[in-house]
């Protein structure tokens, strides 16, 4: 698998984990912890990429030479993808839950 088709994967996988993340914001505060753990272990398994979803990450796995870690070359690519698939959910929240008025105002 290429490069571009990891890329897409970390753009898909990031996208859903911002998901995540506001929507427990949103309704469940105290469950983000969990949420995160959940998604971040899902994606794990769906994605092509083993969803870094996390430039911090990203760059630290650049920097191991273990199984789970990708090319400093490719490093860019992914925190390229991770900055799209963020911007992406941001945006797609604000469409699907767009935030209320306060009910006094």
């Amino acid at each position: 698998m290429g490069a571009p088709a990891l890329w897409f994967a970390e753009g898909v996988a990031t996208f859903g984990l911002i998901l995540t993340i506001l929507g427990t914001l949103r309704w469940r505060l105290e469950a983000v912890p969990f949420t995160v753990g959940l998604y971040i272990a899902s994606a794990y398994w769906f994605t092509a990429s083993t969803s870094f979803a996390n430039p911090a990450v990203t760059l630290a796995r650049s920097a191991s030479d273990t199984f789970a870690g990708i090319r400093p070359a490719d490093a860019p690519g992914f925190v390229g993808a991770q900055l799209v698939g963020a911007i992406a959910a941001t945006l797609a929240f604000k469409w699907l839950a767009p935030a209320t008025a306060p009910e006094n105002a």
